[in-house]
């Protein structure tokens, strides 16, 4: 399920609970609702509602540090590209068979992890039958170097390529959501205990829901920026494919 529909989903249950937190007012008997009653049910919703802040903060704080670490994965990724293309084509003419094996790879990962129409999943690991990344491989390793410059050249382009393959692996094993449904489903609880509350005692007028409206948006779309963050090769907020593009560009094959 999208990000989209679970915030949405998530943003419709916290309102209504702030709906249901009215129309409990008015059955409720009086002395459920005075002084002393709102005080305790201020007490307890400030301690539910600093565990939720606490909670969504920390959340917030490492998604997005998960999504810049990967981004910076990929940024590196890219850099080692087109260092790889460079040490290949400053071997000589010998290597031009696997600089082209290698653009010809870059192409299918991009194609594989970025599908073109933006609505099939992302998928980081490498289909079964492709063999492109031990071709690379291969044709390096099977260059007969001539002069010291070329068996340096040799030398650093194996170490990029198992370089780009452990990113590769990173990269896929990084790629699953880390939020799980139980802890999702323990967060809206407090959220929607806390509207509740608010509706309980708010006085039933167009300001207040709209207030109530705009404040179940809000915690919903940090929900959604959570869900998005924690995918970031899927969504409305992938990364892009654009650095590795680039790479592909500078190669100049």
């Amino acid at each position: 399920m999208s990000s989209l529909i679970v915030s949405s989903i998530i943003f419709g249950v916290v309102f209504a609970g702030s709906l249901l937190g009215m129309a409990l007012r008015r059955c409720l008997p009086e002395d459920h609702i005075e002084d002393s009653s709102k005080d305790v049910v201020r007490l307890v919703m400030g301690l539910i509602a600093t565990m939720a802040a606490l909670v969504l903060g920390l959340l917030i704080a490492s998604a997005k540090g998960s999504y810049d670490t990967q981004k910076g994965e990929l940024v590196h990724a890219s850099a080692q590209v087109i260092q790889l293309g460079r040490l290949l084509s400053l071997y000589g003419p010998d290597a031009a068979e696997a600089r082209a094996q290698l653009r010809s790879t870059m192409e299918q990962v991009i194609d594989h992890v970025w599908p073109s129409d933006r609505r099939g999943s992302a998928n980081l690991a490498l289909p079964a039958a492709t063999t492109a990344p031990k071709d690379v491989l291969t044709l390096i390793g099977n260059l007969q170097p001539q002069t010291s410059g070329q068996r340096f050249a040799q030398s650093k382009a194996l170490e990029i390529v198992e370089d780009l393959s452990m990113a590769r692996v990173l990269l896929y094993e990084q790629s699953g959501a880390s939020i799980s449904f139980p802890f999702l489903v323990v967060l809206v609880f407090w959220l929607v205990i806390l509207f509740t509350a608010f509706g309980l005692f708010a006085p039933t007028n167009a300001t207040v829901i709209a207030t109530l409206f705009v404040g179940a948006m809000s915690v919903a779309g940090a929900i959604f920026l959570i869900l998005e963050l924690d995918q970031p090769f899927a969504g409305l907020m992938r990364l892009s494919s654009g650095p590795l593009r680039d790479a592909i560009a500078q190669m100049g094959i």
